[in-house]
């Protein structure tokens, strides 16, 4: 009976998200540093060892909050989606760089090195850890799943994204 509520409880946690803090957010002020987490849903995904399409850019007058940050959309409807459901469309680990998160910590998430995987969105914070968290995509999952509810919300990174050119969401 024990492990019956153990397997029940464990079942439980893996259903609801686990935040581990806020949602990172650079010097935009947005989430994803602007770019719009619906849109990643609508482009083509290269194969493992090449780069992905790039990221399309929100606008600053068509926003939601979530998770105690603003994310920027290209559209109304984008936006519409996100509030339906919006752990669905949000990066997983707050946006932090997922193979990061496997390794036990918390770096930001460059939004212009995603994949999305099993209907989650990853993100990662160089082409060389891009490298790194292909190697064995399930395999980091697995461990940054089982990290983040350990890693302290305090323990988030406040650096800026290396190697990335911000680029805040336009205003129409």
């Amino acid at each position: 009976m024990k492990r019956f509520a153990m397997a029940v409880a464990t079942a439980a946690s893996l259903a609801a998200p686990a935040f581990a803090g806020e949602q990172y957010v650079d010097s935009t002020g947005f989430a994803v540093s602007g770019y719009d987490v619906v849109a990643y849903r609508g482009l083509a995904q290269n194969p493992v060892g090449t780069a992905q399409p790039a990221a399309v850019p929100g606008r600053a007058d068509i926003t939601a909050e979530y998770n105690g940050a603003t994310f920027a959309f290209a559209t109304a409807g984008n936006r519409e989606l996100f509030l339906e459901d919006p752990a669905k469309y949000a990066p997983q680990f707050d946006g932090h760089c997922a193979y990061g998160v496997s390794k036990g910590g918390k770096v930001p998430g460059n939004p212009k090195l995603w994949r999305i995987v099993d209907d989650r969105l990853y993100l990662n914070i160089t082409p060389n850890v891009v490298g790194f968290w292909e190697e064995d995509i399930p395999g980091n999952i697995s461990l940054a799943d089982g990290n983040w509810p350990q890693i302290e919300p305090a323990e988030a990174s406040h650096n800026p994204i290396p190697q990335f050119e911000s680029m805040a969401p336009v205003a129409e």
